[in-house]
């Protein structure tokens, strides 16, 4: 297949353009710790990926095939019926840093990522970068800011009494230091309760 029948291509440019999602894909937007492992669980299953300056990435996936999804540090870019929303998409011979770039260009091969196989890489990724899913809105630690995106970053232990669990929103879970041995314990109550995927 030639990139003359690939389905879309973007318009020849020599600089990142914002072209509108809805249209002709829609994209997934992953933060860079999530998006990252997600990449690499994907493998050769990777459609064509962006990466903007900040590391974020974004897979092209058919439009509507990612509306429902509710992942933690996961969006899903698509037109809405008030509003457009748009991606900035360099050209395909951007292949390395600085800035917006490929990291998978757009070819016969790598075209639209299946958005199921998608959604199990990213919901994987969640599981490991940031914990078991609580229930319900928490309250973030640090910016003291309700969050429905709520991750696990302490346990803490009682002596005489029950402890409590620290939450922190996904911006702030990152800058965390992380306990392993209470990621580990957080993971076994939240399963003994039944509150993991």
């Amino acid at each position: 297949m030639t990139a003359r029948a690939l389905p879309w291509m973007p318009p020849p440019a020599t600089d990142v353009q914002a072209l509108p999602a809805g249209k002709q894909w829609d994209a997934v937007r992953a933060a860079p710790t999530v998006g990252e492992r997600a990449l690499k669980l994907l493998g050769d299953d990777n459609g064509a990926v962006i990466q903007d300056k900040y590391g974020t990435l974004y897979w092209l996936v058919a439009v509507g095939s990612a509306t429902s999804w509710h992942l933690r540090q996961v969006r899903v870019l698509t037109e809405l019926t008030d509003e457009c929303t748009y991606l900035g998409v360099p050209p395909n011979s951007w292949t390395t840093p600085p800035g917006t770039h490929r990291r998978v260009p757009l070819s016969a091969d790598h075209y639209l990522t299946d958005a199921w196989k998608l959604w199990g890489a990213l919901a994987e990724a969640d599981r490991v970068e940031l914990g078991p899913v609580p229930q319900g809105r928490q309250t973030c630690y640090r910016c003291e800011l309700p969050t429905d995106e709520p991750v696990v970053v302490d346990v803490q232990h009682g002596g005489s009494g029950p402890g409590r669990t620290v939450y922190a929103c996904p911006t702030h879970a990152l800058a965390h230091r992380r306990d392993p041995l209470a990621e580990a314990a957080a993971m076994r109550r939240a399963r003994e309760r039944g509150h993991t995927r």
